[in-house]
């Protein structure tokens, strides 16, 4: 048997104390999930539109980039394609929501002019090329809105799981062991008083 139990009032001053801190555990954790729901939301509300800017823009830049081909030759595209040089401008960071890490990326575009020559190409393949600019940073974005998104879920889900313990396992478990420490300590408090007046009558 857990000594724990043992109907005394230090235990009983324990499990209320248990108790207090399991409800005030269940409000945060509570009040915790609901915020990282809200945030949850919002992203979701910004991958959407990211999305949707993403499509239109995908469309808009093949469809320069196919008239850049016809105009050029698509081996002279693809062999100007080569010329771009690798950006490594992209950094992550992260800040914490609620104890949730979630990046956040920072991109800045390359300084200077495109890598081939105005007058070797028509205009067509520039407006391609800053199509596919568009096209990347909003992919940078949105695979930031997403991955915050997932680590969002995935503690949320975590939390969710915390709050139904103690709202289900750990509040009614002290709440029974308060409830039967009492009345075990006024079973005896009574028991005490009887037997009192039974030796004050006899005396």
């Amino acid at each position: 048997m857990d000594p724990r139990t043992f109907p005394t009032k230090g235990n009983l001053i324990i499990a209320k104390n248990s108790l207090s801190l399991a409800k005030q555990g269940y409000e945060l954790m509570d009040k915790k999930r609901n915020i990282l729901i809200r945030e949850l939301m919002q992203l979701i509300e910004q991958a959407k539109d990211i999305q949707g800017q993403i499509d239109s823009t995908f469309t808009y830049a093949y469809k320069c980039l196919q008239k850049a081909n016809i105009e050029h030759g698509i081996s002279t595209v693809s062999q100007i394609a080569y010329t771009v040089p690798i950006d490594d401008s992209i950094k992550i960071k992260s800040r914490s929501i609620m104890g949730t890490e979630i990046p956040l990326a920072t991109y800045t575009p390359r300084e200077g002019g495109p890598s081939n020559s105005f007058g070797a190409t028509k205009e067509s393949l520039e407006i391609a090329r800053q199509a596919f600019q568009t096209v990347k940073e909003l992919t940078i974005k949105l695979s930031m809105v997403e991955n915050s998104a997932y680590r969002l879920a995935t503690n949320i889900k975590k939390t969710q799981k915390r709050a139904n313990a103690l709202k289900n396992i750990t509040i009614p478990s002290y709440t029974n062991l308060v409830y039967t420490i009492t009345n075990a300590l006024e079973e005896k408090e009574r028991e005490e008083f009887t037997r009192l007046k039974v030796i004050k009558a006899r005396k």
